[in-house]
C-alpha cells in the first residue's frame, strides 16, 4: 500500500533552549555596543576633527592626556564641600571644567592661578557658561575669607592628596598646584596645562575645542 502524501510529514528539529539563550545573549551586547557607539561617536568625532583632520601646523600649549582617565567614583576620589558634607563626583559631569588643586592657605601661586581660573573661563564669552571652575583643595587648611568672593561662581571642595593622585598627575618634576586640567563633560581629564601657562595660547586651545565639541555639549548642566 503506497503511503497518503498528504499525511507525509517533515520532522525539523528545534533549537535548543540553551541555544536560543546564547543566541539572545549575543544580540542583547551587539544591541548594548551599538547604543554605546552612537553616543560615544560625536565626543570621538569631535576631538578626531580636532587633533586629526584639521591640524593646520598648531601645536596645542596644553598636554593632550592619552589615554583620557575617567573621573573616579566616590569611594576612590571623596569629595566634601567646605562644610564637611560629601559631594558625588559624578555631580561635577555635565560640564567642561577648569581645576586647580592647593591648599586652603592658598600662598599667591595659588592666587595667581585662581585668577587666571576666572579669567579664562569669562574670555570665552558666550561659551563660558559651558564651563565651570573647579578648585580642589588638598588639604585640611581652612580657606581664607578674603578669597571667597571671587569663588562664588566657582566650586570648591575637599579632596585627599593620595585620592588626587588617582585621577590627575602633574608633569614631570612639578607638583598638582602646579597646573590647570582640563576635563570634558563625560568626566574625562584631557588636557593638562604647563606651568607658568600662556593665558593667549590656554585660551586659544579653550576655544578650539569647545568649538569642535558644539555639536554634542550644549551649555548648562543636563
Amino acid at each position: 500500500m503506497v503511503p497518503d502524501p498528504m499525511v507525509q510529514l517533515s520532522v525539523h528539529s528545534l533549537p535548543s533552549a540553551d541555544k536560543a539563550d546564547a543566541q539572545r545573549t549575543r544580540m542583547g551586547r551587539l544591541k548594548m555596543l551599538l547604543v554605546w557607539a552612537v553616543c560615544a561617536a560625536p565626543v570621538v568625532a569631535s576631538y578626531f576633527m580636532y587633533y586629526v583632520v584639521r591640524p593646520e601646523g598648531r601645536t596645542n600649549h596644553g598636554a593632550l592626556i592619552q589615554p583620557v582617565r575617567a573621573m573616579p567614583g566616590p569611594k576612590e576620589l571623596p569629595l566634601h564641600d567646605l562644610r564637611g558634607a560629601p559631594v558625588l563626583p559624578a555631580s561635577l559631569k555635565g560640564q567642561w571644567l577648569l581645576v586647580s588643586v592647593a591648599g586652603g592657605a592658598c600662598d599667591a601661586a595659588c592666587e595667581k592661578t585662581l585668577y587666571l581660573q576666572r579669567q579664562l573661563r569669562e574670555s570665552l564669552g558666550r561659551d563660558k557658561d559651558r564651563v565651570d571652575r573647579v578648585w580642589l583643595v588638598n588639604d585640611d587648611a581652612p580657606v581664607r575669607q578674603a578669597l571667597l568672593p571671587a569663588l562664588q561662581q566657582a566650586t570648591v571642595l575637599r579632596a585627599a592628596p593620595a585620592d588626587l593622585a588617582r585621577w590627575l598627575q602633574p608633569e614631570a618634576g612639578h607638583q598638582l598646584a602646579d597646573h590647570l586640567y582640563l576635563v570634558d563633560p563625560r568626566g574625562d581629564w584631557m588636557m593638562r596645562f604647563p606651568s607658568g601657562i600662556d593665558f593667549n595660547k590656554a585660551k586659544r586651545d579653550l576655544t578650539r575645542l569647545l568649538k569642535a565639541s558644539e555639536a554634542w555639549d550644549e551649555a548648562g548642566r543636563p
